[in-house]
């Protein structure tokens, strides 16, 4: 098992953690005084969804999961469960909407998504970082409108809300940003 050193924890990363993977959420570096540094770290067990909080000293050894990481296609949606295959070895597999929480509204076909593996059982699932998408309402376009301008809302294809320019229009294609839900950019 790789080991790392607890300064090199981040956020996001899956540490194995009293014999339970546990998923980083929050990682802070303290410095308190004349006493020597530690690092704190909030995670969140995989499988249950429990937060925890714990205290490594600068120098402790972290058991960092090992992973194993394979690109996979969505393919579509049935009821509460997505499908996904691999793209190496064509193997489909079925996992809960769970699995990428709010985020399963951005699931597009044919779209390719990082899922992690810990001892042949899949753990997660990452999204791209962005994802185009059409408006389909949002106001008119404002006269004399210019980017600088406040974002007005716009209902996405996938019934999503972001706020866009005052000048973008609805039939327009945009760029979101799955993260925080904002938009980027217009796509032609």
């Amino acid at each position: 098992m790789p080991f790392i050193n607890a300064t090199q924890v981040r956020v996001g990363m899956i540490i194995n953690f009293e014999g339970e993977l546990c998923r980083v959420t929050s990682v802070e570096h303290q410095t308190p005084g004349n006493l020597p540094a530690r690092i704190v770290t909030k995670m969140k067990r995989l499988k249950d969804g429990i937060n925890r909080e714990n205290r490594f000293g600068s120098s402790d050894r972290i058991d960092k999961a090992s992973l194993e990481q394979h690109q996979m296609e969505f393919l579509y949606e049935d009821g509460d469960r997505i499908v996904l295959m691999n793209n190496e070895n064509y193997e489909q597999i079925e996992l809960p909407v769970e699995f990428l929480g709010d985020d399963h509204v951005f699931l597009q076909p044919n779209m390719v998504v990082e899922v992690e593996f810990h001892d042949g059982n899949p753990i997660s699932i990452s999204m791209p970082d962005s994802v185009v998408l059409e408006i389909l309402e949002t106001d008119p376009v404002m006269k004399n409108a210019n980017a600088t301008g406040s974002y007005k809302p716009a209902k996405l294809e996938n019934g999503v809300t972001v706020g866009v320019p005052p000048y973008m229009e609805s039939g327009e294609k945009i760029r979101v940003k799955i993260e925080d839900r904002s938009f980027m950019e217009r796509v032609k």
